[in-house]
């Protein structure tokens, strides 16, 4: 099989996350995708991050409908930072057979320099990032295969404004996880 991976925060998973993980599934012919939720992202500041576990069931109820996507906990069981070696090592022994694919953003290119073990990520899967047509990328490790994507403008973080500013965030995720933010008082 051949299989994406989807690391993230996912706070919260959003319409983009789901068009970005559809569009490369197709463009490269993969079997499946698996969302991949840190417990804690070892690149970003925790504050206002919802509990792991929040967004795991996001996530799952954002995808329920697409029998192509998967979600992991892996990350959340393991606890603590997240480093993608490890959570890659793990998936391949869930997966022996499969071909593995990274699936990240453009934003990654600013900070690959500072992953830990690149090198052994790099034996594991093939990276692929993201980027969005009008948005040309430059110095782009020969390891890396780019696919364009048309995804929606907004992010998690602008998402989470919304929410705290009472503004509408209605279609800029899933009715499942817009009903489960509200339900749980999320962002706020």
């Amino acid at each position: 099989m051949r299989t994406g991976i989807l690391g993230g925060t996912f706070n919260p998973v959003h319409i983009g996350h789901l068009i970005l993980a559809e569009e490369i599934r197709e463009k490269l012919r993969l079997d499946r995708v698996v969302f991949v939720p840190t417990y804690i992202p070892p690149h970003k500041a925790s504050k206002n991050i919802a509990p792991a576990a929040d967004r795991y069931a996001m996530i799952k109820a954002a995808i329920r409908a697409n029998p192509c996507f998967d979600v992991s906990d892996v990350e959340i069981r393991r606890k603590g930072a997240s480093y993608t070696i490890d959570t890659l090592r793990e998936l391949k022994e869930r997966y022996p057979r499969d071909e593995m694919y990274f699936i990240t953003g453009s934003d990654l290119l600013n900070y690959l320099d500072k992953w830990k073990d690149l090198k052994h990520v790099i034996a594991l899967v093939k990276f692929v990032v993201a980027t969005r047509p009008g948005y040309p990328l430059e110095d782009i490790p020969s390891y890396i295969k780019t696919v364009a994507i048309l995804i929606g403008e907004r992010t998690a973080y602008e998402i989470r404004q919304c929410v705290k500013k009472g503004l509408s965030f209605r279609y800029l995720v899933p009715d499942p996880v817009f009903a489960y933010i509200n339900k749980r008082k999320l962002y706020r």
